[in-house]
Protein backbone atom coordinates (compact mmCIF):
# COMPACT_ATOMS: atom_id res chain seq x y z
CA UNK A 1 0.00 0.00 0.00
CA UNK A 2 1.45 3.36 -0.95
CA UNK A 3 1.77 6.22 1.55
CA UNK A 4 -1.27 8.12 0.22
CA UNK A 5 -3.58 5.08 0.51
CA UNK A 6 -2.18 4.30 3.96
CA UNK A 7 -2.77 7.88 5.13
CA UNK A 8 -6.33 7.85 3.70
CA UNK A 9 -7.07 4.56 5.50
CA UNK A 10 -5.68 6.04 8.72
CA UNK A 11 -7.90 9.13 8.42
CA UNK A 12 -10.97 6.98 7.75
CA UNK A 13 -10.24 4.83 10.80
CA UNK A 14 -9.67 7.91 12.96
CA UNK A 15 -12.94 9.48 11.81
CA UNK A 16 -14.83 6.24 12.45
CA UNK A 17 -13.34 6.00 15.93
CA UNK A 18 -14.13 9.63 16.69
CA UNK A 19 -17.79 9.20 15.79
CA UNK A 20 -18.30 5.63 17.04
CA UNK A 21 -16.72 5.64 20.51
CA UNK A 22 -18.74 8.54 21.96
CA UNK A 23 -21.91 6.97 20.57
CA UNK A 24 -21.09 3.67 22.27
CA UNK A 25 -20.27 5.42 25.54
CA UNK A 26 -23.69 7.11 25.46
CA UNK A 27 -25.34 3.67 25.22
CA UNK A 28 -23.90 2.52 28.57
CA UNK A 29 -26.46 3.48 31.24
CA UNK A 30 -23.94 2.92 34.06
CA UNK A 31 -20.98 5.14 33.21
CA UNK A 32 -19.16 4.44 36.49
CA UNK A 33 -19.58 0.64 36.48
CA UNK A 34 -15.84 -0.03 36.92
CA UNK A 35 -15.68 2.23 40.01
CA UNK A 36 -18.77 0.49 41.43
CA UNK A 37 -17.22 -2.96 40.94
CA UNK A 38 -13.92 -1.85 42.43
CA UNK A 39 -15.44 -0.56 45.68
CA UNK A 40 -17.90 -3.48 46.10
CA UNK A 41 -17.49 -5.78 49.11
CA UNK A 42 -17.42 -9.15 47.32
CA UNK A 43 -16.80 -11.03 50.61
CA UNK A 44 -20.40 -10.25 51.60
CA UNK A 45 -22.06 -11.13 48.32
CA UNK A 46 -25.35 -13.02 48.34
CA UNK A 47 -25.83 -16.20 46.32
CA UNK A 48 -29.05 -17.01 44.48
CA UNK A 49 -29.78 -19.88 42.08
CA UNK A 50 -32.21 -20.36 39.21
CA UNK A 51 -32.91 -23.52 37.22
CA UNK A 52 -33.91 -23.70 33.56
CA UNK A 53 -36.05 -26.62 32.41
CA UNK A 54 -38.62 -27.40 29.70
CA UNK A 55 -40.33 -24.80 29.71
CA UNK A 56 -39.77 -22.81 32.89
CA UNK A 57 -37.47 -20.83 35.11
CA UNK A 58 -37.50 -21.84 38.77
CA UNK A 59 -38.02 -19.48 40.44
CA UNK A 60 -39.57 -17.31 37.73
CA UNK A 61 -39.38 -14.14 39.85
CA UNK A 62 -36.03 -12.87 41.11
CA UNK A 63 -35.46 -9.88 43.42
CA UNK A 64 -32.21 -8.05 44.10
CA UNK A 65 -31.24 -5.07 46.25
CA UNK A 66 -29.52 -2.18 44.51
CA UNK A 67 -25.87 -1.85 45.57
CA UNK A 68 -25.56 -5.41 46.97
CA UNK A 69 -23.06 -7.85 45.41
CA UNK A 70 -24.56 -11.06 44.04
CA UNK A 71 -23.62 -14.38 42.49
CA UNK A 72 -26.50 -15.73 40.42
CA UNK A 73 -26.04 -19.40 39.56
CA UNK A 74 -27.98 -20.30 36.42
CA UNK A 75 -28.29 -24.04 35.75
CA UNK A 76 -29.98 -25.83 32.87
CA UNK A 77 -31.48 -29.07 34.18
CA UNK A 78 -33.47 -29.58 30.98
CA UNK A 79 -32.86 -31.88 28.05
CA UNK A 80 -32.71 -28.94 25.61
CA UNK A 81 -30.45 -25.92 25.52
CA UNK A 82 -32.04 -22.71 26.83
CA UNK A 83 -31.39 -18.98 26.88
CA UNK A 84 -31.49 -16.59 29.82
CA UNK A 85 -32.27 -13.44 27.84
CA UNK A 86 -32.62 -10.31 29.97
CA UNK A 87 -31.11 -7.50 27.90
CA UNK A 88 -32.52 -4.56 29.88
CA UNK A 89 -31.67 -6.20 33.22
CA UNK A 90 -28.10 -6.77 32.05
CA UNK A 91 -27.84 -3.04 31.26
CA UNK A 92 -29.12 -2.21 34.77
CA UNK A 93 -26.32 -4.06 36.58
CA UNK A 94 -22.58 -3.67 36.92
CA UNK A 95 -21.29 -7.03 35.69
CA UNK A 96 -18.06 -8.27 37.24
CA UNK A 97 -17.87 -11.54 35.30
CA UNK A 98 -19.63 -14.67 34.09
CA UNK A 99 -17.90 -17.86 35.12
CA UNK A 100 -18.25 -21.43 33.91
CA UNK A 101 -17.77 -24.14 36.52
CA UNK A 102 -15.57 -26.00 34.04
CA UNK A 103 -13.41 -23.80 31.91
CA UNK A 104 -14.21 -20.16 31.31
CA UNK A 105 -14.48 -16.69 32.77
CA UNK A 106 -15.94 -13.87 30.72
CA UNK A 107 -15.53 -10.21 31.62
CA UNK A 108 -17.68 -7.71 29.73
CA UNK A 109 -19.44 -4.44 30.58
CA UNK A 110 -22.87 -5.96 30.02
CA UNK A 111 -24.56 -8.90 28.35
CA UNK A 112 -27.56 -9.51 26.13
CA UNK A 113 -28.23 -13.21 26.80
CA UNK A 114 -26.65 -16.33 28.25
CA UNK A 115 -27.01 -19.68 26.50
CA UNK A 116 -26.84 -22.78 28.66
CA UNK A 117 -26.32 -26.20 27.15
CA UNK A 118 -28.63 -29.12 27.94
CA UNK A 119 -28.27 -31.48 30.90
CA UNK A 120 -26.26 -29.45 33.35
CA UNK A 121 -25.00 -26.34 31.60
CA UNK A 122 -24.16 -23.94 34.43
CA UNK A 123 -22.90 -20.37 34.73
CA UNK A 124 -22.30 -18.02 37.65
CA UNK A 125 -23.04 -14.33 37.07
CA UNK A 126 -21.24 -11.94 39.46
CA UNK A 127 -22.83 -8.49 39.53
CA UNK A 128 -24.09 -5.47 41.44
CA UNK A 129 -27.65 -4.28 40.67
CA UNK A 130 -27.76 -0.53 40.07
CA UNK A 131 -30.83 0.74 38.19
CA UNK A 132 -34.07 -0.02 40.03
CA UNK A 133 -36.98 -1.48 38.08
CA UNK A 134 -38.65 -4.68 36.93
CA UNK A 135 -37.20 -6.45 33.89
CA UNK A 136 -38.30 -9.42 31.80
CA UNK A 137 -36.31 -12.60 31.27
CA UNK A 138 -37.20 -15.25 28.71
CA UNK A 139 -35.88 -18.01 26.47
CA UNK A 140 -35.53 -16.98 22.82
CA UNK A 141 -35.42 -20.49 21.36
CA UNK A 142 -38.37 -21.44 19.12
CA UNK A 143 -41.63 -21.31 21.08
CA UNK A 144 -40.09 -21.64 24.58
CA UNK A 145 -41.35 -18.22 25.74
CA UNK A 146 -44.85 -18.98 24.43
CA UNK A 147 -44.73 -22.29 26.32
CA UNK A 148 -44.11 -20.37 29.57
CA UNK A 149 -40.35 -19.96 29.77
CA UNK A 150 -40.33 -16.39 31.05
CA UNK A 151 -40.17 -14.46 34.29
CA UNK A 152 -39.32 -11.15 35.94
CA UNK A 153 -36.29 -9.72 37.66
CA UNK A 154 -36.78 -6.82 40.06
CA UNK A 155 -34.11 -4.49 41.42
CA UNK A 156 -35.27 -2.69 44.56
Amino acid sequence: MNAKKLFTAFLAAAALTTFTLPALADQDPIADRLAILEKTDWKNMKSIAIELDEFSYTPNKLEFESGQAYKLTIKNIGEKKHYFTATEFFKAIATRKVESKKDAEIKVPYLVALELMANGGELDLYFVPIIKGTYSVFCTIDDHKKEGMEGTITIK
